[in-house]
């Protein structure tokens, strides 16, 4: 066994999440190795007890109470390759893994560069940005199912991925171990469909460039936008895009389009007309900056989407804000906007 356990009292979740908010936990238990998770949480179950997954931290706002259970920590790390197919570990820094495909030469992952958190964490919420999803190069997830006690592999196409959402999303019965993705060993990067990249990039949408390029295009936009993780930028204290981009049909783009008098953005979605969730904020009134309870919290000074803690926040102070934003888009469109992260021990 390679678990580490450290009791309760002196642990907070505020120094595991990257909002760093979030109260106590009852006891904090590592794990090293994926046998160390199953039987981590295996043990928990056994006594009935509440467990909390914690990968990188950077998709959870927890509650001012914390959680009154086991933290259990992701920290199995590391990666093979097996021709195309690359198997890496859950508790593996994503960013650091596509950081090491682009040194390796490795294409297909790089407009994913930058964005915080643990590889266990991907197929649970399908993470994407820059027009790439992981959904469309993972191949199977390696997990163990808490129900029937065994560890399984499920393949992509059981998975149920949609836009920011698997079936892994929402019910911790499934633990993931570690995930298969497909890359491309030409070093070629996958598609570039986001337009603002391909802009920056110089090249035609769909074009492909080196993936080094790429990622290095990609950080670049991201920390214009205060989505790279750095201690000293208040503007990255966060949970990355706070509200997920909304689905509408087309009568209500048509309303937003007349109400505004002017241009949209939009992309094409299932179901609808996904339509950009920092857009709607700004012209509901909300700028960048624009500030919750005593300017404890505030929307990033760089980009709308992210909610920051400026420094003596409280997990109250952030969905005050939240709330705010929330009813005045819907007041403002008639569209309702939903949470990205995990909330855990409260609710907007």
């Amino acid at each position: 066994m390679n678990t580490a356990e450290t009791p309760g009292p002196a642990v907070r979740l505020a120094e595991y999440t990257t909002l760093r908010l979030g109260g106590p936990v009852r006891r904090l238990v590592t794990a090293a190795t994926s046998a160390d998770l199953v039987a981590a949480v295996r043990s928990a179950d056994d006594t009935g007890e509440p467990v909390l997954l914690l990968g990188g931290g950077s998709n959870l706002v927890v509650g001012d109470d914390g959680f009154a259970g086991t933290l259990v920590q992701i920290a199995n790390t590391g990666w093979t390759r097996d021709g195309d197919i690359v198997d890496v570990a859950a508790g593996q820094e994503w960013d650091t893994f596509v950081a090491e495909l682009v040194d390796h030469g490795l294409g297909g992952l790089e407009c994913l560069s930058g964005i915080p958190g643990s590889v266990g964490a991907t197929p649970i919420q399908n993470v994407g940005a820059y027009g790439c999803e992981v959904a469309e190069s993972i191949v199977s997830v390696e997990l163990y199912d808490r129900s029937a006690r065994e560890v399984r592999t499920v393949k992509a196409d059981e998975l149920g991925f949609a836009y920011r959402t698997s079936v892994l999303k929402g019910t911790d019965r499934g633990v993931v171990l570690s995930v298969r993705f497909r890359i491309d060993p030409s070093g070629a990067s996958a598609p570039i469909r986001y337009a603002e990249l391909a802009r920056t990039l110089g090249v035609e949408t769909d074009a492909k460039v080196p993936a080094a390029q790429g990622r290095e295009a990609v950080l670049g936009l991201r920390r214009g936008k205060g989505m790279v993780l750095d201690p000293a930028d208040h503007d990255t204290w966060s949970a990355g895009s706070f509200f997920t981009n909304p689905i509408v049909r087309e009568d209500t783009l048509t309303n937003i389009a007349e109400s505004t008098g002017g241009k949209v953005p939009q992309y094409p979605a299932d179901g609808g007309v996904k339509l950009s969730a920092a857009w709607l904020i700004e012209r509901a009134g909300f700028g960048k900056g624009y500030p919750g309870p005593g300017g404890r919290v505030s929307l990033s000074t760089k980009h709308t989407l992210a909610l920051t803690n400026r420094g003596a926040a409280s997990t109250a102070d952030l969905l005050a804000l939240a709330r705010e934003v929330r009813d005045g888009v819907e007041a403002r469109f008639g569209v309702r906007l939903h949470p990205e992260p995990l909330l855990v021990n409260c609710s907007l």
